[in-house]
């Protein structure tokens, strides 16, 4: 393993690919992965990269890596791509149109499907995202499922979230509302050559001025893009940079990724009480299920006694 994070971390695909499909795959090995990238993990910039159906976000994706590795990035991608709930497949398609960079040494691309995780993200997305920072990624952009307004769960994995709109998608308040319009770092109105991408921006503008947040807060731009030809997407990645600078001056990068460390460590606590309890059959929960369904327990009294017994 040793041997295989070394290689990871001197730039080889294979192995990279190697580390994320042990940790899709939950390998008993996930743990002496982990431990071996530790000391590499912390210097990636983290971009998450959102939206609804259809606003363009391979394609902004994939425009973001050209300007990117024009400032002599290393680029890595993470696109999670929806699981069908029927067949249990996912089409993984992203990547098409992100051929421009698959010959590209300094472009590292990863498709990953959700597997029915809801959020917009794959469960498995942290650990992932840990092999492409420890492999040397400057900057590791974070594709998400089409989202609603609700699907929030990037914001707590990127230090910049990028909200992607576009016109004649519908309102454009009504697409930026609710949890959307509170995790948008830089706001950006894609296919800016339709008609109507000006009045989306500014009933944006008009939207995200009546939030406070905060004396010396970040003021999240508003930024027009045709990402098709490219146009735009230069002043996009300044404004990601300069996020990042003052993510650094305000100390507000160590409080987000503290706080994104701590839902991973929590998340992985749940899954291994999960686990240790055997919930399909473990005879202590049959036992306090029976005095639940019987009146001698309450649930809460029963919950209490289950981890009691950790």
């Amino acid at each position: 393993m040793a041997d295989l994070v070394q290689q990871a971390r001197d730039g080889q695909p294979r192995a990279v690919a190697r580390l994320i499909s042990l940790v899709e795959d939950r390998s008993p090995a996930l743990r002496e992965v982990s431990a071996a990238l530790s000391p590499w993990v912390g210097s990636a910039h983290i971009v998450g990269v959102t939206g609804s159906p259809g606003v363009g976000k391979s394609t902004s994706t994939s425009a973001l890596v050209a300007a990117l590795r024009a400032q002599g990035k290393r680029v890595g991608v993470l696109a999670v791509d929806p699981t069908s709930p029927f067949s249990g497949g996912a089409l993984l398609g992203d990547r098409v149109r992100m051929q421009d960079h698959a010959l590209d040494e300094g472009v590292y691309i990863r498709s990953m499907a959700s597997r029915g995780h809801l959020g917009g993200l794959s469960a498995t997305a942290p650990q992932a995202l840990r092999v492409l920072d420890a492999a040397g990624c400057d900057v590791v952009l974070v594709e998400t499922v089409g989202v609603g307004q609700s699907e929030v769960e990037v914001a707590g994995l990127a230090d910049t979230t990028l909200v992607l709109l576009a016109p004649g998608m519908g309102d454009g308040i009504q697409a930026a509302k609710a949890g959307i319009l509170e995790i948008g770092d830089v706001f950006v109105v894609n296919k800016a050559d339709r008609d109507g991408a000006a009045a989306t921006r500014r009933e944006l503008r008009s939207v995200i001025s009546m939030t406070d947040r905060g004396d010396g807060a970040w003021k999240p731009p508003i930024l027009l893009t045709t990402a098709t030809t490219g146009e735009g997407v230069a002043e996009v990645v300044d404004e990601i940079l300069a996020h990042r600078a003052h993510l650094e001056e305000s100390g507000e990068l160590r409080r987000r990724r503290l706080a994104r460390t701590r839902r991973e460590i929590e998340a992985l606590a749940l899954t291994e009480v999960r686990s240790r309890f055997s919930l399909s059959g473990d005879a202590r929960l049959d036992t306090l299920a029976e005095q639940v369904l019987a009146g001698d327990s309450d649930p809460f009294a029963a919950a209490d006694t289950l981890v009691e017994s950790l």
